[in-house]
């Protein structure tokens, strides 16, 4: 599985997350920091990737069109990035195995 960081979370993160999600990346990384939502969403889809966000617009989405791609909803307020990192790397079994469910598109973190 391989994560999308969206612009509300630090590319800082991505060196901590490479060995558990290889090929990771975040938009700034990849020239798509003035893209719209749909626009990422549409990249994400095409490259296979999970966004994922602090942004509920991301989760609309996954209710209007469904996965791909699938979405990881940190609604975990402001926090480090390494307190970033740490949450989706404790959590990626949990992650993978919901997100392999049928008719999941968005997975929420609290």
């Amino acid at each position: 599985m391989k994560l999308l960081l969206d612009e509300n979370l630090s590319r800082r993160v991505i060196p901590f997350l490479l060995n558990s999600y290889p090929e990771s990346t975040q938009v700034t990384l990849i020239g798509l920091e003035r893209a719209s939502d749909s626009q990422l969403w549409e990249y994400a889809k095409r490259n296979q990737f999970v966004i994922v966000t602090q942004d509920s617009d991301y989760y609309d989405m996954s209710l209007l069109w469904g996965a791909p791609p699938h979405v990881i909803w940190l609604k975990t307020g402001n926090m480090t990035k390494a307190k970033v990192a740490q949450l989706l790397l404790d959590h990626r079994d949990l992650i993978e195995k919901i997100l392999r469910q049928d008719g999941i598109a968005c997975v929420e973190i609290f």
